[in-house]
């Protein structure tokens, strides 16, 4: 006789023990400490700023988000005069890279350290740590109608658009007219129940202009980047010695920022995600319009895991 296979819900994660890093701030140049701690099963992920004198908690979502100049900066109700977290969008998306719904992450700064300018290694600290499955059901939050937010016109065109899909693809095209940058690959496709999250994305790194780099450090801005942790072009060329990790990196690094920023919904999207020379900025508005319409948006759970979408229920395996 043939007994059925019992059926497996689909759950949350956490982390299994605590696991810390230390950097500098890319745009602060500040030395920062993180500790990433588990957390219980709905918490989501919550920044502490412990180096206050009364710590603060900021937990991530859209309403959150208080600045995306840059970065993706958060602060609690998104009050921009409250204490914040700047650039946190390469720890979120190695986040959901990994599929971690609860985390706590302790922070001695204003801005989450840079590391190598990819999420590659918080995706190794994330894993280093172990990643623990929790005895509650693992919430997506599934896009149920179109939703595209439009900018600019011309040369100055951008546009971000969410569709439903049963699971998590991205593609992004970026044009910004630059010779190094024109010679790479300008669109990129990456279909997260692939599993290659690690392999294919999350090695990307951040990149700046030499051009801008002035400007910017006159603001007191990138005072902590250098070819460490992020690719830099000048009028004509990459100037790293090593070149690129990637011949599609700087299309690839949107797509990692996109999976970060998208990240802030507080649970994984079930969504086709579309870009053309979009940021930060176009990423939250996108998701600000996608949760103001409730006709175009559900939360919904996989009693059945053989029900959710390939690639979904699998563990991400070690480094």
């Amino acid at each position: 006789m043939h007994l059925a296979k019992p059926v497996a819900m689909l759950k949350q994660r956490t982390l299994k023990s605590l696991t810390r890093a230390v950097g500098v701030g890319l745009h602060s140049g500040q030395k920062v400490e993180l500790t990433l701690r588990p957390a219980a099963p709905n918490t989501g992920i919550v920044f502490r700023r412990v180096d206050l004198p009364q710590p603060v908690d900021i937990p991530v979502r859209p309403g959150s988000v208080s600045d995306t100049r840059m970065a993706s900066t958060i602060s609690p109700g998104g009050d921009p005069g409250a204490p914040k977290v700047q650039t946190i969008e390469h720890l979120m998306s190695a986040c959901a890279g990994l599929g971690l719904d609860n985390l706590y992450v302790d922070i001695t700064a204003d801005e989450v350290p840079i590391l190598d300018g990819s999420s590659a290694a918080f995706v190794f600290l994330l894993q280093s740590a172990g990643i623990e499955l929790q005895n509650a059901p693992k919430r997506f939050l599934k896009v149920r109608k179109a939703v595209e937010i439009r900018e600019g016109e011309g040369a100055r065109l951008m546009w971000a658009r969410l569709e439903p899909y049963h699971g998590f693809k991205l593609t992004f095209e970026i044009d910004f007219g630059h010779p190094a940058v024109d010679a790479t690959g300008q669109q990129v496709s990456f279909d997260m129940g692939s599993g290659r999250y690690k392999q294919e994305i999350a090695r990307a790194r951040t990149f700046g202009f030499t051009k801008d780099v002035e400007a910017m450090r006159a603001r007191g801005l990138t005072l902590g980047g250098s070819m460490d942790n992020a690719i830099v072009i000048d009028d004509y060329r990459v100037l790293n010695s090593d070149g690129l990790r990637y011949d599609d990196e700087f299309a690839k690094h949107k797509i990692l920022d996109a999976i970060g920023d998208l990240y802030v919904a507080g649970a994984p999207l079930l969504a086709a995600y579309t870009s053309f020379r979009g940021g930060h900025a176009l990423n939250n508005k996108l998701l600000r319009k996608l949760l103001a319409d409730e006709t175009a948006f559900e939360y919904v759970s996989f009693e059945d895991e053989t029900r959710a979408p390939a690639g979904f229920a699998q563990l991400a395996p070690a480094w």
